[in-house]
Order: structure tokens, then sequence, then C-alpha cells
């Protein structure tokens, strides 16, 4: 695909371990030639973890992108009217943002890009990531698995023998699940193992 001319949101909220995953599929769309706008929620603008400071990620993602980051509610809201974003992607969807997105909670900037979005019936693709996709948080997902407009990077159990309730989505798929979505096609197959026994 070419991307020449295409505007990304790419979004992240707090599934921390999952960032040096998710940072190359930046890179990737904007070698493509995409233009990317990076949204994140207030937990990657306050938190250091073992993966990395707040301050690390941010630096990344604007050197990455070559864009300033929308860190709120009030800079994200612009993006409805505007219609800016082709595609919007949240990579890492933890289960917060899942819960909330499914419930129409809108408290940060992610959920805010997510609402514009969705207002005006563009592609939105979540890349889960969630201890508890199977557990609490398995209804929110299949309200939004059905869903219109709203697309599933490929998802899968991480961990079933350890944490049995747990959901990854294979963030190397996340540019072609973006392919598809603007094509209005969910990239198949969904479910897939991303857990090898051994």
């Amino acid at each position: 695909m070419n991307w020449q001319g295409i505007t990304v949101g790419y979004a992240l909220s707090g599934s921390h371990c999952t960032l040096p995953e998710v940072m190359p599929n930046i890179k990737r769309f904007v070698d493509a030639g995409a233009n990317v706008i990076p949204i994140v929620s207030n937990s990657i603008m306050t938190t250091d973890t073992r993966f990395g400071t707040s301050e690390h990620w941010q630096t990344e993602l604007r050197a990455v992108t070559g864009n300033e980051l929308v860190t709120s509610i009030v800079e994200a809201e612009p993006l409805g009217p505007s219609k800016t974003i082709d595609v919007l992607v949240i990579a890492p969807c933890t289960g917060n943002t899942t819960s909330k997105l499914a419930n129409a909670m809108t408290d940060t900037a992610v959920l805010m890009a997510a609402k514009a979005q969705m207002r005006n019936g563009r592609p939105l693709v979540l890349a889960i990531s969630t201890n508890d996709g199977l557990g609490l948080n398995a209804a929110n997902i299949a309200k939004l698995l059905v869903a219109k407009n709203i697309y599933f990077v490929p998802f899968g159990q991480d961990n079933p023998n350890g944490k049995p309730n747990s959901l990854v989505a294979r963030m190397d798929l996340v540019m072609e699940t973006c392919e598809a979505a603007l094509e209005g096609k969910q990239l198949q197959p969904m479910l897939i193992e991303r857990y090898q026994y051994a």
C-alpha cells in the first residue's frame, strides 16, 4: 500500500511492557511515507517503569514521527472536526482503555481521539494488551467486536498457563491491520495462537 498522503493517528495507552514492541511499528509507517500523529495517555506522560522512563518514550515518539505529542483531551478534540486522521490505531490498547471505549467514557487524549475518529466514521484499529481479556473485560471486547468501523489487530492468549485471562495482539501486524481497515476489512484470522506450547 502507498502510505504517502495518509495520516495515521498512533495512540499509546499504558501497557508499558509492550512499548518496545510497538515503537518499530510507528517507524514502519513513517518509513512508508505516512504522516504519524502520536497520541498518548496520561500513563505514558507520567509513569517511569523498568521498560523505560516517561521522558524516554516521549523523546523517542517525537524523534520517530517528527510531530509533537497530543497529550490532552483539549488537544485531541479538534481531530474530529478537522477530519485529520485517516486511520487511528491504539497500540497498545489496555484493558482500562478497552473498558472505557466500550462504555463511551472519554477521560484521556487517546479516548478523545477515538471518539473523534468514530464521529467521522473512519477506521479505528485496536491492538489489545490486557490481563483480563478473558475475564471481566471479555464483555467490553465483545461490544467493540460488533461496533461499526472498529477493527482488531489479531490477538491471542500470551500466557495461558500463567495468566489464562490475558490477551495480547500481534503488534507486528499493526500496519497490515490498518491497511485492511482502510479498505473496510478485518484482517484475518483475528483470533490467533500467540503462545507456543513446549
